[in-house]
């Protein structure tokens, strides 16, 4: 199931009869453990550590607010017409909960923003199996929330046009299950997508910022939270 808006093609590559080789420093799983540790402690979340290499993290205390700003033309993609993977973007994160939770934050990105320029909550087990919900910047200039799911392939789905400069972001597990939300304001929550990937190795679960075609991005997260239930209805608003 997916969010209502149209499928789209964000990186207008050609079309391959093969599938796209893979770096290797981009197939490593969460269960042989994290490649860089870092000293960002958050409260009422595990440690944090970088997925894919270290990244540029900024976590300011006494505002409760975490900041990562993303080098030029980093992302994560699997492109579905055949083009080359890309997931040179690192994700600060930490080690899943096997039972249900939810991660919410509320995000927003700074200065001149450019195309596909994202701040974004993620869930990764491997190259070939990850999502992303992210608050990103279309080819129009419009700021939406935008969500892909990687089983082997991207897809890549537009939701929703976000007037105001932040939105606050969910993920959450739902016994076998993942789905996203967005929320103008952080109590009543507009259902995104459901979704499984299929892999069952451990996931890791946190923050990013990517910058395709920006020269960077500066994500900010803030209102951070770690909860391990879920809503009972993920429709409904909760």
């Amino acid at each position: 199931m997916v969010a209502s808006g149209a499928v789209a093609d964000r990186r207008r590559s050609s079309v391959a009869t093969h599938r796209p080789p893979r770096t290797r420093h981009t197939d490593r799983s969460p269960a042989r453990g994290y490649l860089h540790h870092v000293a960002v402690d958050i409260p009422g979340l595990p440690g944090l550590a970088w997925t894919n290499g270290e990244g540029d993290a900024r976590h300011d205390p006494d505002a409760h607010r975490l900041v990562l700003t993303a080098a030029a033309g980093v992302d994560w993609t699997n492109d579905p017409l055949g083009g080359p993977a890309q997931q040179r973007a690192t994700l600060l994160g930490f080690r899943a909960p096997d039972t249900d939770f939810t991660l919410s934050a509320r995000v927003s990105v700074a200065g001149t923003r450019t195309t596909f320029d994202a701040a974004v909550l993620a869930v990764w087990i491997d190259s070939d199996h990850w999502a992303k919900l992210c608050f990103e910047c279309s080819p129009q200039g419009e700021a939406m929330v935008v969500s892909v799911v990687t089983n082997g392939w991207s897809d890549d789905c537009n939701s929703t046009v976000v007037a105001a400069g932040h939105v606050h972001l969910r993920i959450l597990r739902a016994g076998p299950a993942l789905a996203f939300h967005w929320s103008p304001d952080g109590q009543r929550w507009h259902f995104v997508r459901v979704f499984r990937l299929s892999a069952t190795a451990p996931a890791v679960v946190g923050f990013m910022a990517q910058a395709p075609t920006g020269l960077a991005c500066t994500a900010a997260f803030e209102q951070i939270r770690l909860a391990r239930d879920r809503p009972a209805d993920l429709r409904d608003g909760s």
